[in-house]
């Protein structure tokens, strides 16, 4: 009688493909939130260059691209004399 033998699939699993997060978009009270500054502040560094600059989604509806937020606050927070503009 021969044997036989059952081979079992020992394969790895598939690798999952790395996807980049999507981008979220802030509306102006969680980016003031975020920030520490004020609605007036925050449209004067976008007018000097300073701030990252909102997208108008609408008449009444500006937001922030999250990543670009989390950017200048990280070149706030190290001290860079000119932020990361996107």
């Amino acid at each position: 009688m021969a044997t036989v033998s059952q081979s079992t699939n020992t394969a790895p699993p598939p690798m999952e493909v790395s996807r980049p997060a999507p981008a979220r978009l802030l509306r102006l009270p969680e980016v003031i939130a975020r920030v520490g500054l004020k609605r007036s502040a925050i449209y004067q560094r976008m007018s000097e260059g300073k701030f990252p600059k909102c997208r108008s989604l609408g008449p009444k509806c500006s937001v922030w691209v999250e990543a670009e937020i989390e950017s200048w606050i990280q070149s706030v927070a190290a001290g860079s004399a000119s932020p990361p503009q996107a």
